[in-house]
């Protein structure tokens, strides 16, 4: 098991990954998305978020956990608390990724702390990535992990609250096609996002999981439909409860062209808040 005072074992460990832009991935993705036009090609600029479809690796049937994921001791600590979560994260572009190009991802574990929550014992770590281009690099990335046990069955909901207007709106529904197909395209094996009765007998969820990141890639794909040809500069998300398959998603975005700013959130049904963000728009990136 892993103790927290064994932190420093820990801290800075690296690893590095290289990939090829290839453009089949994005080309699925933006069908996936349901996005117009022809697919993308060579040469073009990787849309944002979208590297997280590169940099994956399957591992064999006998090195997954129970959960789907690798068996943690590789390079991420072996955690027991049974529930693993993309808690939030923080981007910042630099320059353009374009597809065709060989990139590579150098990663390291940033920080670790050990907290207390709602539902008992909570340790948070942060994995800082900076991933580079033909060109030099191109992007710099932290994300969030979240350890956790399930909350009690008892625990009380949270009222359902009306969703605030704003002036980019979408609603949407994600089924399980979605999440099959983002899992596939980002190699994503947590059983969580594809088999319900693990989701459901085994960690206790009402359904299939949203991802974090394709909510995170729906929010910034908003933004790209209410403001065409925007770049953005720099991008922070946190996720507040978890979204299921078939429910209402209500996505928002409340520009401020003032600071070149856009808040950004994700709702479910009940019209709590899922998921927030604020977008930056490059100095020359539009708004």
């Amino acid at each position: 098991m892993f103790d927290i005072k064994h932190v420093n074992q820990w801290l800075g460990k690296r690893e590095r990954r290289d990939d090829w832009l290839a453009p089949a991935p994005a080309a699925a993705l933006a069908s996936l998305l349901g996005r117009a036009g022809p697919p993308p090609e060579p040469g073009e600029a990787l849309p944002p978020l979208w590297h997280w479809l590169y940099f994956n690796r399957l591992s064999p049937p006998e090195a997954l956990g129970a959960d789907g994921h690798p068996r943690r001791g590789g390079f991420l600590p072996p955690v027991e608390l049974p529930r693993r979560m993309w808690a939030g994260g923080r981007v910042e572009w630099l320059q353009p990724l374009r597809l065709g190009e060989r990139a590579s991802r150098d990663s390291r574990i940033a920080a670790i702390q050990d907290k207390s929550g709602r539902s008992g014992p909570l340790l948070f770590l942060t994995l800082r990535h900076e991933i580079s281009g033909e060109n030099g690099l191109a992007l710099v990335e932290e994300q969030d992990l979240v350890y956790c046990r399930p909350p009690a069955a008892d625990q009380a909901a949270a009222p359902p609250a009306p969703i605030p207007a704003t002036p980019w709106r979408r609603a949407l529904r994600a089924d399980d096609v979605l999440l099959f197909g983002y899992s596939a395209l980002t190699l994503n094996t947590h059983r969580i996002h594809y088999n319900r009765d693990y989701a459901t007998g085994s960690e206790g969820y009402p359904g299939l999981v949203v991802h974090g990141p394709l909510l995170a890639t729906l929010l910034l794909e908003l933004c790209g439909r209410s403001a065409p040809g925007f770049r953005p500069g720099g991008f922070r998300f946190r996720s507040l409860r978890p979204l299921f398959e078939n429910t209402e998603i209500a996505l928002g975005g409340l520009p401020d062209p003032a600071d070149r700013m856009v808040a950004l959130w994700a709702w479910n049904a009940a019209g709590l808040p899922a998921m927030e963000a604020r977008l930056q728009w490059a100095p020359d990136g539009g708004a």
